[in-house]
């Protein structure tokens, strides 16, 4: 029999201890499927997936059909097993692990994204193209609506923290039965966004699971992220209001932003390596009165760009959120500053926080956002700060945060990490030992933008960059947890017009907090050797 070895690590090590394949006929899976026992688990089906096949997934309800997943490629030889699992009498999640040929004797959980209900395939199949057992789930509903919360507790508990646990201890059961005879090596955690805020729970909550977590844009303090989503509305008021940009007003920002912070990291490339650098002051853009009114805002207009930069606060001066990143207003002309509430915000309100389906994003203010605070069902704001029991038993976190971010303010990752420093009373150099920060120039949410955001995040980068450990988050997670070889840089490619075809535009180092990038050879931006990570 073949033993399957993936490429080697750019430390030279290899990748994986290798294991023998299992067979993947049916009837392999179909015998898995008959004999795993576990309670309140009952397998719809198991099915054996030749590598290469575009798996239809199922589309049947509008629900499922939201998820916009309507098919993925299986990359290699694996077994497909969907389970019901029971988590209370009156609610359950939908549960997908794929077995691979490949199998390295790894096990990775995947996340979620947003409120959703949705299975990430993409995520699963990116796991098991490096040779993890990997598994995903529904966060307890289906769909990227949060109606199902609506008095009901026990969904709203899924998709807090039990959907993702429950995977990992049935997932992990099933590996075992299927792989029988072989010893499970190494466990690990990819997600972004809610998928990052998951992948903090566990490591809070169940430090046990996982013995290296790659967390991307995580949506912590899940209750005020939710608020300060929808308080853009007020700030910008509705599309027929005064106070409204249209997207080419905001262009016009952006551009001015670009003239007064660009070149705050030692050369203007469209790039802010680091926002927080950014004072910015969008009074420039005021109109003349002798003037036309082109290429320029109203004095309300203005007034309405400085609101939307600044952290948002209560009623009795304590923050709620912090402000949005200059940077990402291109995007956000289209999300956030729509003149529209953010549909996020109003289900979560609606149906997690006030069991009110009448409420309106309109009423937002500061005394709801302290109830959605209080109130923090199952703990969903995943906010604490001692890490202790994940750093004694020799877990590792890497944790990154694009730049330019549209959906949760990059400034928001600096502050947890910060709060974990000073409620562990560990300074960065200390905190580097099982947790590192990188900041992702350019990347927009989790993914895209105008920086060098593929950085081996998810299945697209992978197959477009060299699969070494250096260009690849989740394969350095592997060199650091069995190696020991910690990143001190994060390497991310941009292609033209992310084009992988039209090649590489430039690559970039991306630095690891505090540190911040800094161009040291203008000329030569584009090469990663211009740049240095300084304080």
């Amino acid at each position: 029999m073949h033993s399957y070895i993936l490429p080697l690590l750019a430390s030279g090590t290899s990748l994986a201890f290798a294991q023998q394949p299992a067979s993947y006929s049916d009837s392999a899976c179909s015998s898995i499927a008959a004999s795993f026992d576990y309670p309140d688990v009952t397998i719809n089906f198991a099915q054996a997936i030749p590598a290469g096949t575009n798996i239809s997934l199922d589309q049947s309800t509008p629900e499922l059909a939201s998820c916009t997943r309507p098919s993925q490629v299986a990359p290699v030889d694996l077994c497909r097993i969907a389970m019901f699992v029971k988590t209370t009498a009156i609610s359950n999640i939908t549960l997908e692990a794929w077995l691979p040929s490949n199998w390295t004797g790894r096990f990775l959980s995947t996340g979620n994204g947003g409120l959703s209900g949705c299975i990430q395939y993409e995520d699963i199949a990116y796991g098991t193209s490096l040779g993890f057992a990997t598994v995903g789930a529904n966060n307890g509903h289906n769909g990227t609506r949060g109606t199902a919360f609506y008095k009901n507790a026990e969904v709203v508990a899924d998709f807090a923290w039990r959907s993702v646990h429950t995977g990992v201890v049935v997932g992990k059961a099933l590996t075992n039965a299927f792989y029988a005879g072989t010893e499970m090596g190494k466990s690990y955690y990819l997600g972004c966004s809610t998928g990052g805020r998951e992948g903090f729970k566990m490591v809070q909550d169940f430090p046990e699971h996982f013995d290296g977590a790659v967390i991307g844009a995580p949506a912590l303090a899940f209750n005020n992220l939710s608020s300060w989503s929808g308080s853009f509305l007020l700030k910008t008021g509705p599309t027929n209001s005064s106070t409204w940009l249209n997207p080419a007003e905001w262009a016009l920002v952006h551009s001015d932003i670009l003239a007064q912070c660009d070149d705050l990291d030692g050369v203007a490339d469209g790039i802010l390596e680091d926002p927080t650098m950014c004072t910015y002051k969008p009074v420039n853009l005021l109109c003349s009165p002798s003037g036309n009114g082109t290429n320029c805002l109203t004095a309300a207009k203005v007034e309405t760009v400085a609101k939307v930069f600044e952290p948002y606060y209560g009623a009795n001066g304590s923050l709620i959120f912090p402000r949005m990143q200059p940077g990402s207003e291109l995007s956000d002309a289209f999300i956030y500053y729509t003149g529209q509430p953010f549909p996020y915000t109003t289900d979560w309100y609606r149906y997690a926080i006030l069991n009110s389906t009448t409420w309106q994003a309109s009423e937002l203010n500061s005394e709801y956002a302290a109830i959605a605070s209080e109130t923090d069902p199952s703990g969903i704001s995943t906010w604490k700060g001692d890490l202790s029991a994940f750093k004694n038993k020799g877990g590792k976190i890497l944790h990154y945060h694009g730049q330019a971010d549209s959906i949760i303010t990059s400034t928001n990752s600096p502050r947890y990490y910060d709060h974990v420093s000073t409620t562990m009373g560990l300074p960065p150099k200390d905190l580097d030992e099982f947790y590192r920060f990188f900041r992702i120039s350019g990347m927009d949410h989790c993914s895209g933008g105008v920086g060098a955001w593929q950085i081996g995040q998810n299945i697209e980068s992978t197959a477009n960059v060299t699969q070494d450990a250096q260009n690849n988050v989740l394969l350095r997670m592997i060199d650091w947890v069995e190696s020991g070889e910690a990143p001190e840089t994060v390497t991310g490619t941009k292609f033209v017009n992310d084009s992988a075809s039209l090649g590489v535009d430039f690559v970039r180092n991306h630095c690891k907090y505090p540190l911040r990038n800094r161009c040291k050879d203008a000329a030569n931006y584009q090469s990663p050797d211009a740049w240095e990570c300084a304080l």
